[in-house]
């Protein structure tokens, strides 16, 4: 078999839909599509969506893809997933959903979280022999935010008892479109982790629990197989191979969330190399030789998609989404006051305004909590706000405010990342939607004061390392070989003449959400 013309077909569901690519085994995407699919976000802190949406446009990328005849559908060998992280499908016997997939923005299985983590005598809000127990057995505990999917098991048992009963497999949205691919139910070491409900001590052999399930109230019997990232899963079915128009000999790899396949795309591979996702969401990760927990900053080393080693793992609740909502929400509304339609590079416009404001924004701080946050504060009640606003702020103050709030929440994360690897991080490969925006790119090395390495085609930082992972499982390639294979487009370092400034300003930031989060409290929480 020829190294040369092989492929993978990798699959990247975000939470804005799937990109569907093509990548050698050398790691070089030749071609992609991609397929927006909707969000339903509910009362009381809902958001859902619809499986079969993501298999529909999963689908309809992929036709629009291979039309392309880039490659011999006969050269394609293998198709390896990457999705969004802690999110949930029900499904019955047959492999069917049963609902809407709750996904990671969900937070109504906040209030089943805290009862099972309670405890006569409580740290910060947990049950000190609980918080030690999970602890010590899978580096962290059940979030209050409600948003692991634990909490959505626990939400779905307490108020949809009906659809609880007829579940027979609770799945992470990876392990469902395995499912749809294969017929075959299992997660992998990484995609289980936020259960919580896993004892990954021993890295190559993590294992359910007996005592973690019997505090949670989840059955053995509604949860999957466990396997490797790098495992294969099986062929996919012939019916699916018709509907894809594949071979039906095509392997399925196991693969993996997308926090663990961007640290793989970004080519941040090695120990305490970091990469900083720029998406809807955001994190700042690296792989670490040791399991430890940051309970305080919700920050945990968990199973990695590379064998026997652990990625920390974190989340900024809205990165990229803040400027979605600057744009869709305030700019270019769908009201009386919107006169023209909303520009197709209205991102790109963006940029250009920033670009052209003086640092600081005229000290105006933006708060980027849109919907809560992860890290470095778990609180899922803590909102967003424009701060020092003044009769002279203009727009354009504004805008690069935005940019600005979210790259001081990246600064708050990377203190604390620093502190729990115990060593400055040097520089960051800057990968995700977010990492296009050179302007974004300059104020995080500003922001960070750190060097910024932008990654080439940062948005297929995910296929990338999915179809990676494929090319690992294979045995085209060892995981030390990919750093050769990734591009850097461009290095930012920090401007020394906007130190003092933002330092000022980010003292200030930390702040706001000190200053406020009782206020936030007060405001949105539920009864």
């Amino acid at each position: 078999m020829s190294i040369n013309n092989k492929y993978i077909l990798a699959i990247d569901l975000g939470t804005s839909g799937p990109k569907v690519a093509l990548a050698s085994t050398q790691g070089e995407i030749v071609g992609y599509e991609f397929e927006p699919t909707r969000v339903i976000l509910l009362p009381n802190g809902g958001a859902e969506q619809n499986p079969d949406d993501w298999w529909d446009a999963i689908k309809k990328a992929a036709a629009r893809l291979l039309a392309k005849r880039l490659v011999a559908i006969d050269d394609i060998v293998a198709i390896s997933c990457t999705t969004q992280w802690s999110g949930t499908v029900a499904v019955d016997r047959a492999g069917k959903h049963l609902m809407n997939a709750i996904i990671w923005m969900d937070a109504r299985g906040a209030p089943y979280v805290q009862q099972i983590t309670r405890g006569l005598i409580q740290v910060q809000g947990f049950g000190i022999a609980k918080l030690l127990t999970w602890l010590r057995l899978t580096g962290g505990i059940p979030t209050h935010s409600g948003k692991d999917p634990i909490a959505h098991i626990l939400y779905i048992k307490n108020e949809l008892p009906e659809i609880y009963r007829a579940t027979v497999k609770f799945l992470e949205p990876k392990d469902y479109l395995n499912l749809r691919l294969t017929g075959k139910c299992a997660a992998s070491y990484d995609s289980i982790a936020l259960h919580w409900l896993t004892d990954n001590r021993h890295i190559a052999n993590v294992v359910y629990d007996a005592r973690l399930l019997r505090m949670s109230g989840v059955e053995r019997e509604k949860l999957p197989e466990l396997k490797r990232a790098v495992d294969m899963l099986g062929a996919i079915k012939p019916e699916v191979a018709a509907e894809l128009g594949l071979r039906e000999d095509v392997q399925v790899v196991m693969g993996t969330p997308d926090v663990h396949s961007a640290a793989i795309g970004s080519g941040a591979v090695r120990d305490y190399e970091a990469h900083l996702y720029l998406g809807t969401s955001s994190w700042l990760a690296c792989h670490v030789p040791f399991k430890k927990t940051d309970v305080t900053h919700n920050m945990a080393s968990l199973p990695a998609a590379i064998p026997n080693r652990y990625l920390l793992s974190n989340e900024q609740e809205t990165a990229g989404a803040c400027l979605n909502f600057l744009r869709d929400n305030l700019l270019y509304p769908d009201d009386e006051l919107t006169t023209q339609p909303k520009p197709a590079d209205a991102l790109q416009i963006l940029d250009r305004i920033a670009e052209r404001v003086s640092a600081g924004s005229d000290k105006v701080i933006f708060a980027p909590w849109l919907y809560g946050e992860r890290s470095p504060i778990d609180d899922s009640l803590a909102r967003a706000a424009l701060f020092n606003v003044s009769l002279k702020t203009t727009r354009a103050h504004l805008i690069r405010a935005v940019f600005e709030g979210v790259a001081f929440n990246s600064r708050w994360l990377l203190g604390c990342v620093e502190q729990f690897v115990k060593g400055r991080v040097d520089a960051i490969n800057l990968v995700g939607g977010g990492a296009q925006s050179n302007i974004w790119c300059q104020i995080h090395a500003d922001v960070l004061n750190r060097t910024i390495r932008q990654v080439k085609d940062p948005i297929l930082a995910n296929v990338r390392g999915a179809a990676f992972l494929a090319t690992v499982a294979l045995g085209y390639l060892a995981f030390d070989d990919i750093p050769r294979r990734i591009q850097i487009a461009q290095t930012f370092e920090p401007n020394p003449q906007h130190r003092k400034l933002y330092d000022e300003l980010f003292t200030e930031f930390v702040n706001i959400y000190r200053n406020n989060r009782q206020m936030f409290v007060r405001l949105n929480r539920v009864g």
